[in-house]
């Protein structure tokens, strides 16, 4: 959910026949992009990229959503790595059970072994068992996260589809940090479009455990003119952080109420992909901290993080940001491995959301190294205008999906 496709940084003339081994595991807009970059850039380094699909392929999360309300296929959303393969880059299509920092080396499940000189980590997120209270993979069968796309994403669409006239949709947010800041929010929007064109008496009740969200102003101006009664927002002052969710019985309670619900979103707590544990890059948080000009693991030696997974300060988790990032992250390895400094870069990120089909925001920013953390540049970004006309916000949704084509195309194409 985010447009332009470059960091702001330049691309010198890194190859001097160097060798090495670089091995990138996740194999999203972060982990493609790293090992697609890092070839363009040392076409003598080889490059590794695990990813645990067995399929061979990448389902999307930006547009997820659409296809929850219907109004578009999942295949639209898959993509292959065929042409990473003609890049000269080695993919192995199964998870990585386990790192050893100190020899260098990551092993996946048939037990094989790949050295590496550089290791990058882009493994996305995962999420924290038991929050809310109640909600784990049994749960999630009959309340579905679709915080992955995929399966989940197709059982909510037919859930919703499902659900009899004048029914409740029920949604949970979570508190940040957590994948894609407005993600629920968009998703609010559009299960609001499919209720209000297909079931017009239903309701869509929206559990936040947060005061504010991202782009709240916008989102909720537009909700009020589209969806006049439809979506209520229940913030954490009000009672919306979920202390309990019961499957079986559909409920979900917090400190002040226990609602029934007849389809029900759960979006859980978030931390980085379980490998980042294993290999000893994730702290206390759960999430990875890294040093923001080289996006290197501040806990381990020669390990790279980037996407969902890093602290990035001020940056959001987005497929923009990851993929901004791996271009950051692929140039500073190339340096490092020929012996030179990491070059300096200033990071964009444009986060598109879509509030109907034809009616899109956005907000931007841009990011510089300082103090140890990545940090938005003063005056730059900025949101899309609050008093927009529709034909603006029309122009907005098509270049979301502008974005959309143009960013799969790269990583993937």
């Amino acid at each position: 959910m985010a447009a332009g496709l470059t960091a702001g940084l330049p691309l010198p003339a890194f190859a001097r026949g160097a060798a090495g081994q670089v091995v990138v595991v996740g194999g999203g807009f972060g982990g493609a992009t790293c090992a697609r970059a890092v070839k363009r850039l040392e076409p003598g380094l080889t490059v590794t990229l695990v990813e645990a699909d067995p399929a061979a392929t990448y389902t999307a999360c930006p547009f997820s959503n659409e296809v929850i309300a219907g109004a578009r296929g999942l295949g639209e959303q898959q993509f292959r790595y065929d042409k990473l393969a003609a890049d000269d880059i080695a993919v192995c299509f199964l998870p990585a059970l386990a790192v050893d920092p100190q020899h260098q080396v990551v092993t996946v499940a048939d037990g094989r072994k790949f050295p590496y000189d550089r290791l990058v980590l882009a493994p996305g997120i995962d999420f924290r068992g038991g929050d809310p209270p109640g909600y784990g993979e049994a749960a999630a069968t009959l309340m579905p996260h679709a915080w992955k796309a995929g399966p989940q994403t197709l059982l909510l669409r037919r859930q919703l589809q499902a659900m009899p006239e004048g029914g409740t949709v029920v949604i949970t947010a979570p508190e940040n940090p957590y994948r894609c800041p407005p993600g629920p929010y968009e998703r609010a929007s559009l299960i609001a479009h499919f209720l209000k064109t297909n079931k017009p008496r239903a309701k869509l009740l929206l559990l936040d455990a947060k005061d504010t969200f991202s782009k709240q102003k916008l989102f909720q101006n537009a909700w009020a003119a589209l969806y006049p009664g439809l979506i209520e927002w229940v913030s954490l002052s009000q009672g919306g952080k979920v202390t309990a969710v019961d499957a079986q019985a559909m409920t979900l309670a917090t400190d002040f109420a226990t609602h029934k619900a007849d389809v029900a979103n759960v979006i859980p707590s978030q931390k980085a992909g379980g490998i980042a544990a294993i290999a000893g890059v994730a702290d206390k948080t759960g999430w990875c901290p890294i040093d923001p000009v080289t996006f290197a693991s501040t806990l381990q030696p020669n390990i790279h993080v980037i996407g969902d997974a890093a602290v990035a300060g001020a940056m959001p988790k987005s497929a923009f940001a990851a993929n901004a990032q791996a271009k950051v992250c692929a140039a500073a390895i190339v340096a490092s491995l020929a012996g030179d400094p990491a070059p300096t870069a200033k990071l964009i990120n444009t986060c598109y959301s879509l509030v109907a089909p034809d009616y899109g925001i956005s907000v931007a920013g841009v990011y510089h190294a300082a103090d140890g953390k990545l940090l938005d540049v003063e005056g730059a970004g900025g949101t899309s205008p609050i008093d927009a006309p529709p034909e603006r916000r029309a122009a907005e949704a098509a270049e979301a999906k502008a974005w959309f084509r143009a960013i799969t195309a790269e990583v993937f194409g």
